[in-house]
This record gives C-alpha cells, sequence and structure tokens, in this order.
C-alpha cells in the first residue's frame, strides 16, 4: 500500500465497497472526498460517523482539481458524469475501485473468492479464522463481519483476502471485477446466471469465470466445487502448472434441538450457521486457509465462533415457538438454496418465505421464469415487488400473473405495496412457523426489526 499521502477523490461514494475503501483511506492518512447523487442507510450513517459524507448530494465539477493524486470512479458514475468529464479533461489518474485495490496489493499474494453464490460466507469465514489466530492480512467483504471494523483494510500485510465479484467495474471499464485482481489462489464456489442487463445469454456469464479459472498463473491454485456442475466444467479442465483442488459439503451432523456440527471422524464441532449451501462455503474456507498455513486442527477450533456475515441467514429475532431471519438472496439459485436451509434448520416448523424482486434481472420478464420452484420448500410463499422499480430499469411492466406464472405457484401470494405485505405478515399465527425475508433491497422501506417484534410479541 501506498506510504505516501494522497489525496484520493470517491465518484459515487455511497456504495458499499466504495464508501468502505474511502474510510480504510482516510484511517491511513490519506486525504479523502467524494461525492455522489444519492446515498442511502447504511452508507449514510458511515460516511457521517467518519466525515465524510459530502455536503450536498450531487455532482460537482468544480471540486475536481489538478491536485488530485486519484479518482476512483464507482460503476454508479455514468460515462457522461461532470465529474469524471472533469477529471479526463484535466488529465487526471482514474481508476476503478478493483483497480485501485490491486494497485494497493500487487506485491502481496492474493486470495480471490469468486461464485455467483457463497462468496461472501466464505470470505468471511477465512477472515474470521485468520483474525481468531491473530494473522497479519488485509480483506475486501461486501458485508459485514462481526469483529471487524470496516469491510476493507489496507496495509502492509503481505496476503489480502478478496470477494470478487463477477459484475462490470466502471462504465469506463466493462471487465468482471473479479478479472482485475490477478489471483494466485482463486476459489469459484458456484456458477448460477444472473446480471442479465450486462450478460444477456448465460453463456456469456459462464465464460467470466472460465477467463477467471484461465487467470490461475503457474504455480498458482485453483479451489472450485465439485457439486456445482458448471464450477466442476471449469474448474477439471486442464492449466499448466496449476493446483486444480475440489471440494463438496463439509460432513455434518444435527441433533434433535435444530443444533448443526461439523464432523471429523468421531470429533462433533458445533456451529452456528446452518445449510448445505454453507458447509460446501466451509468446506471451500478450509481448504483456502490449508493453502496459507492454517491447520485442520486451527480451523476446528476456530469455526465454531462464527456467526455468519451480516444479512446472510441473519437470525433477526426469535421466542419459544418462531424466529424471523433475514438473507441477501435474490438470485434464483440464492433463493433455493436460502429456503431450504430454513426447512433444514427447522423441520418441524412452518415457513413463510418472502422475496422482494429488486435487481435487473429479478425484475425481467424473460428471466423470471428462472426462479421455478425457487421457493416451493416453504409453507406460505410471499413475492414483493415495486412496479415503479420496474419502469426505473425500462423493462416491460410485471403483472402478479406473471410472477405466479414464473414460480410456477397458484397459491404464491404477490404483493406490491409494502403496507398491504406487512399487514399480510401482521395478521399470521406465528406459532411453530418462521419467516425468511429475503431481498438486496429493503421492501420498500419495511423495518423488519419492528415487524419482528411485534409479529413475535
Amino acid at each position: 500500500m501506498h506510504t505516501k499521502k494522497q489525496r484520493v477523490h470517491f465518484i459515487a461514494i455511497g456504495g458499499s465497497v466504495m464508501h468502505n475503501l474511502a474510510i480504510a483511506l482516510k484511517d491511513a492518512g490519506h486525504d479523502v472526498s467524494g461525492s455522489d447523487d444519492e446515498i442511502f442507510e447504511p452508507s449514510r450513517s458511515t460516511l457521517t460517523k467518519h466525515g465524510l459524507l459530502p455536503e450536498k448530494e450531487g455532482w460537482r465539477p468544480d471540486i475536481i482539481t489538478s491536485s488530485i493524486d486519484v479518482i476512483v470512479l464507482g460503476m454508479h458514475a455514468r460515462k457522461d458524469n461532470p465529474e469524471l468529464l472533469k477529471a479526463q479533461q484535466l488529465g487526471l489518474k482514474i481508476l476503478s475501485f478493483p483497480e485501485y485495490i490491486f494497485e494497493q496489493s500487487h506485491e502481496k499474494q492474493r486470495v480471490v473468492i469468486a461464485g455467483s453464490h457463497g462468496k461472501t460466507t466464505t470470505t468471511a469465514i477465512i477472515i474470521h479464522v485468520l483474525n481468531y489466530f491473530k494473522r497479519d492480512f488485509d480483506y475486501v467483504i461486501g458485508a459485514k463481519v462481526p469483529g471487524i471494523e470496516n469491510t476493507v483494510k489496507l496495509s502492509d500485510a503481505p496476503i489480502i483476502i478478496i470477494e470478487g465479484d463477477e459484475y462490470l467495474c466502471s462504465a469506463l471499464d466493462p471487465t468482471p471485477k473479479f478479472l482485475k485482481y490477478q489471483h494466485h489462489i482463486g476459489v469459484i464456489t458456484g456458477i448460477s446466471w444472473d446480471h442479465v442487463n450486462v450478460f444477456p445469454s448465460e453463456d456469456e456469464y459462464v465464460r467470466q469465470f472460465d477467463l477467471f479459472a484461465d487467470q490461475t498463473p503457474k504455480s498458482g491454485i485453483l479451489i472450485y466445487c465439485e457439486q456445482d456442475s458448471l464450477a466442476l466444467m471449469i474448474g477439471k479442465k486442464e492449466r499448466a502448472d496449476v493446483l486444480e483442488i475440489s471440494y463438496k459439503s463439509h460432513s455434518h451432523a444435527s441433533d434433535n434441538t435444530g443444533h448443526f456440527f461439523l464432523t471429523n471422524g468421531k470429533e462433533r464441532t458445533p456451529i452456528k450457521i446452518f445449510g448445505s449451501h454453507n458447509f460446501q462455503n466451509l468446506n471451500a474456507a478450509k481448504e483456502v486457509l490449508k493453502k496459507i498455513g492454517i491447520s485442520q486442527e486451527q480451523f476446528f477450533e476456530a469455526i465454531s465462533s462464527f456467526e455468519g456475515a451480516s444479512g446472510r441467514l441473519e437470525k433477526v429475532l426469535d421466542n419459544a415457538t418462531a424466529t424471523v431471519y433475514k438473507d441477501f438472496a435474490h438470485a434464483p439459485s440464492k433463493v433455493k438454496a436460502t429456503v431450504k436451509a430454513m426447512k433444514e434448520a427447522h423441520p418441524s416448523r412452518d415457513l413463510v418465505a418472502c422475496l422482494e424482486l429488486h435487481t435487473y434481472s429479478s425484475l425481467n420478464k424473460k428471466f423470471l421464469p428462472h426462479y421455478k420452484d425457487s421457493m416451493k420448500a416453504a409453507q406460505t410463499q410471499v413475492v414483493y415487488f415495486n412496479p415503479d422499480k420496474v419502469k426505473d430499469k425500462n423493462l416491460e411492466a410485471l403483472l402478479e400473473s406473471d410472477v405466479r406464472s414464473a414460480f410456477a405457484s397458484n397459491h404464491i401470494q404477490v404483493f406490491t405495496k409494502p403496507d398491504e405485505l406487512q399487514s399480510f405478515l401482521e395478521q399470521q399465527t406465528w406459532k411453530n412457523k418462521n419467516l425468511l425475508m429475503m431481498s438486496s433491497g429493503n421492501f420498500g422501506g419495511i423495518n423488519i426489526r419492528a415487524l419482528s417484534e411485534k409479529i413475535l410479541s
């Protein structure tokens, strides 16, 4: 990482990783500024806490001057952004955040966790275990993890753990972010078509992961899930002088109280996360950790205290007969895995699974059929979407009948107004029944904590 103090300006500072990178650089002593046309929570509060919230929302080309050493450009900023145009006019150095991360870590050993699902939790497990043993390392992750202050850390540590997103770098660079990091150890947790706005076909989407795997250098390591057909196809492809390691779900058990354990011979290690997909994530993390100096015995010692990443099957509230969870799941494969995990954890309880269609892909009528049967493990299936969001994304209007048809269920409950959704949930009988709220948005402003307190009181 640069020891010389830099002046860094963030265009679109409100992004989830962007604002955390800005905080990390300020904490390291750099002169940091930023701008955005909209900043939502929790970014707004976090930026305010660290004195980095812009004075006002909007783009201000007048603050872009030749005194700036580097511009970090977020994906939210368009090519015609007035600050970007001014920076180009002045000939300033302009980097996307993955390019900036690489520039700060090109002398480190780089571990990159990629995948359509599971990458956040896998990265979080690795971070937790390394923290547990007080290892010196840097990281970039897309969610909060208990025990770390910020989701980005850049220092003089010899290794960096990076959650590698396949979405594009910026308006100037339509390259998947994970290709910018040039990993030494790469992981593919699983592949399921997403981001149809930039990858209009499944083949084009899958090809990005093939490029990622091919980028593994000689003497590098590629770790992939053999239980995912696309990851297996890409992972087992022969690559000269690359060590390829496959993994599957870690052996596990549960007891009649619903608690889960990792098994190692006759030994059982209690764990706080659950679900078939998470047993895969646990083994992916263990394989990475073995290659960077953490033994199997050390892994089992540390893993019992791992509580999960924020928003990933996160328990909101519970009582003796019901529990409310929230999850970031939004893509079909994530929704299916999360609903299945909830039923595995509480097989004797009915499940109300509630999904918000929020992303470009999920609101796309042509893509929507990929959600078929994704919530069939739930006794009550609920879908919410905001028709205004469909218009904002210039997509064909969605009807409630379109949703029912796509999910292949005539019994699914469809809502387009948050107050009607909340009223429906409040009117349910919450005895021996769990609620799962899945979204990358906020259900039109529903306060899930307050809702949980009301229905479980």
